[in-house]
């Protein structure tokens, strides 16, 4: 993606009886009479154990040596008992898996030409699920069918937290985006070409398979090891595991349930007002209320296309559950990466006159000298050569000021993320290893906790299997580029495979570790640009295609290393967790390649500019930055960027001296907690682009202070019991809302909110100095 973000995890998290917290340098120590129970340092993040009420407090001395090898963040959370007898792959699963794929992979997709929105929530899929599993349990006959040669078994008894599971998973593989749709909707939407469906959908499956096949290169190092606690995967089964409390009559279990239904409807009942009734409410520009026709006061308060100032906001799509589900020191180092990007550098280029904005200070667009838009359909000739008489005429191309910036921190953020892993975990992969090579052949377990133990009852996924599904993608990879699709030459889709295997370790390790994604950004688009500036002819949706095959082998490795981890906590057997991955995707793919096939039919004068939506939310600004990247690296190259803006190639320094500089702080003090001013976090976010919506970064930190300091500090018992739960019940309504506002008012009619006071022809913001 042009600032390529990663897929949208919908796997939402819940920590209900452990905290997961890092002790931030900006805030005060706790008391001695606050005094952690059990403290453990991952490098970049440190995992603390909360001390426990009266209730849940255990005594060390009576547990098994097995069991005290693990942390105790984990041993909280996770059962350690295992039924193995219990079904998993049954007609019940596959039913649900397939009614729950659908709609979330056409949403994900749908929301991902949004400016905002909230993942599909799989929170939404674990309930629902679970509940529909329990009464197809007591609805289904008792009996077995044939179906090609194969018995299966219709209702093998009660609905099993398992099967949730694995409902869970498959959901959480199929009900996603997916990168291949940017190459895609640039093509069409700039280029006038349409890519084969077949041809679409099955480079969509390669470049899935390729990463999950990629996820072997990590998994003995980061899947099985106790000190990894995966906060996705732990969070997740503590839901789970209330919900299987409910299920035994636990009157705690059902109280919760009762709270996330309520809050659930709720939500869904607000977000008709953000989203559809009172759009005002989606951003409360406080300072244009008290001069709604000051330009600089406008401009410094709106949310959309300003600042942000003293910019609220009650809509669920610009909040999000990342306030109670992010450690806070990650929320901290991206809120100050916020405030000295839109607060700071904004400013200081519009009105101190540090560099030059002219036309789009603000803005993922191409602009000439002049300030006027570039017309970038100018510089391509019939056979996708540069045109040099029309680059003569119109000039070097000139990017947004915050567009320049961004891309110096995205090169940051991609070399940081390689470097600080280096640094700060080599002593965590060198203990790995050990364990790899020392560990008993016997028993088949890598390391001797209570889980592993567990894990071993089971038939691990062999290496071949992942050899194989590697072959069989790259075998239709290169099938798709040598007949000539895919607007990139073969040679470089070996060249992305390559690359995508070399970040997925570091990667893999911080996300392990803080739940923390890098967003890859624009660098394989800078790389593809470089490989094809000397070929005569090049299709401008080459980098965007090179960019998915090697993003998705990073971020498909992370979502499976996620759900095998998701299973590992709740036993599941290996072999089956990996079936549901690829069943998931094999469903879920075709769904996406229909909605980007809706959106562009239906959303095609939003997306390209020719009317402008009055929420500010279908308005193409990925695919305007991957149109910007494809004609910054690939129509021009980067040795004209780089003769422009000179200062950008200096990013990869940044990102490599920096970590340096924390890890010998670290070292000299190592008391003083320099290794959580994590720069991978810091860069990405100063990567993000704030222009075009600003607001809810605000409340988003205010909401996430109320949560995961406040409440983690002074009302953990409450906090433990809710948080997690709010976040699935909150995500779960918002999505429940977008899905009913477009079934009423989308579906066989097109119906508009009337314009009134809190929906301002206008301005919803009431920032009228700014139109």
């Amino acid at each position: 993606m042009a600032d390529l973000e990663p897929l949208k995890s919908p796997i939402e998290k819940n920590v209900s009886d452990v905290e997961v917290e890092v002790s931030e340098p900006l805030l005060p120590r706790r008391s001695n009479a606050e005094t952690i129970k059990s403290y453990k340092s991952y490098g970049s993040v440190e995992v603390v154990s909360s001390p426990s009420s009266s209730d849940d407090s255990e005594d060390n001395e009576d547990l098994d040596p097995d069991v005290l090898e693990l942390p105790k963040i984990i041993r909280e959370a996770v059962p350690l008992v295992d039924d193995p007898s219990i079904p998993v792959l049954t007609f019940r699963y596959f039913l649900l898996s397939t009614v729950f794929i659908i709609p979330g992979a056409f949403i994900d997709t749908m929301n991902s030409y949004r400016t905002t929105s909230a993942a599909y929530s799989i929170f939404f899929v674990q309930i629902v699920s679970h509940w529909a599993g329990k009464y197809l349990a007591r609805t289904l006959p008792r009996k077995q069918i044939k179906f090609f040669g194969f018995k299966i078994d219709l209702n093998p008894g009660p609905w099993s937290i398992k099967e949730t599971v694995m409902v869970t998973i498959t959901a959480n593989s199929g009900a996603t985006g997916n990168l291949a749709t940017n190459a895609i909707s640039l093509a069409d939407l700039y280029f006038g070409e349409k890519v084969p469906a077949i041809v679409a959908v099955g480079f969509m499956w390669a470049i899935v398979f390729v990463g999950y096949s990629y996820a072997a290169i990590a998994k003995n190092f980061l899947l099985y090891d106790p000190q990894f606690s995966w906060p996705q995967a732990l969070m997740q089964t503590t839901l789970l595991q209330s919900q299987a409390k409910s299920d035994k009559s636990s009157r705690g279990g059902s109280k919760q349930m009762r709270v996330f239904f309520t809050v659930l409807l709720g939500v869904t009942a607000w977000q008709f007002f953000p989203e559809f009734l009172f759009p005002m409410t989606s951003s409360l520009a406080i300072l244009c209320w008290i001069a709604p026709y000051n330009e600089t006061v406008n401009f410094i308060g709106s949310g959309l296309g300003g600042m942000g100032v003293l910019n609220f906001s009650l809509d669920w799509a610009n909040i999000t559950s990342s306030i109670m589900l992010y450690p806070y020191w990650i929320q901290v180092i991206q809120f100050i990466a916020f405030v000295i990007g839109a607060w700071i550098l904004i400013p200081l280029v519009k009105w101190g006159g540090i560099g030059s904005f002219k036309g789009g200070l603000m803005s993922n667009s191409l602009f000439q000298g002049n300030g006027l838009p570039y017309p970038t359909n100018e510089l391509l000739t019939q056979d996708l050569k540069l045109n040099l008489t029309a680059y003569e005429q119109f000039g070097p191309i000139h990017l947004g000021a915050q567009r320049a910036w961004n891309m110096f921190f995205d090169y940051a953020a991609y070399v940081s993320g390689t470097t600080w892993v280096v640094l700060f975990g080599y002593d965590k992969f060198k203990s790995s290893f050990k364990h790899l090579i020392t560990r008993d052949k016997d028993t088949k377990v890598q390391y001797t906790d209570r889980l592993n133990k567990l894990r071993a009852r089971y038939e691990e996924v062999p290496i071949y299997w992942y050899l194989v599904l590697f072959l069989i993608s790259f075998t239709v990879l290169m099938s798709i580029f040598l007949n000539g699709y895919m607007f990139m030459p073969w040679w470089a889709a070996i060249v992305a495979l390559v690359m995508g295997s070399i970040i997925v370790t570091p990667l893999a390790w911080l996300y392990a570790l803080s739940n923390f994604q890098l967003a890859i950004g624009t660098f394989n688009e800078l790389v593809y640009g470089y490989m094809v500036q000397n070929l005569e002819s090049k299709h401008p949706a080459g980098a965007l295609v090179f960019g998915s095959i090697a993003g998705n082998a990073w971020y498909r490795a992370q979502y499976h290393l996620e759900c095998m981890r998701l299973g590992f906590y709740n036993h599941l057997p290996p072999r089956a967790v990996f079936f549901s991955q690829l069943y998931g995707e094999m469903i879920g793919v075709p769904i996406n390649y229909l909605a980007v096939r809706w959106v562009l039919s239906t959303k095609r004068e939003f997306l390209n500019g020719s009317k402008i939506d009055p929420l500010h939310q279908w308005t193409g600004q990925t695919i305007t930055s991957n149109h910007t990247n494809a004609i910054q690296y690939v129509v021009l190259g980067p040795s004209r960027l780089f003769e422009n803006y000179p200062l950008l190639p200096y990013g990869f320094v940044l990102g490599l001296v920096a970590p340096f500089i924390f890890f010998k702080l670290h070292q000299r003090y190592p008391n003083s907690n320099w290794n959580l001013w994590n720069t991978t976090v810091f860069f990405s976010s100063m990567s993000r682009f704030y222009g075009n919506i600003s607001t809810g970064y605000f409340s988003r930190f205010i909401g996430g202070t109320i949560s995961m300091y406040w409440g983690v500090r002074y009302k953990h018992a409450l906090w433990k019991k809710y948080n997690y739960l709010l976040a699935a019940a909150f995500d779960t309504g918002y999505n429940l809302a977008i899905l009913l506002i477009f079934l009423i008012f989308s579906v066989g009619t097109s119906y508009n909110m009337p314009n009134w006071w809190g929906n301002n022809a206008t301005s919803i913001e009431r920032c009228f100095a700014l139109f």
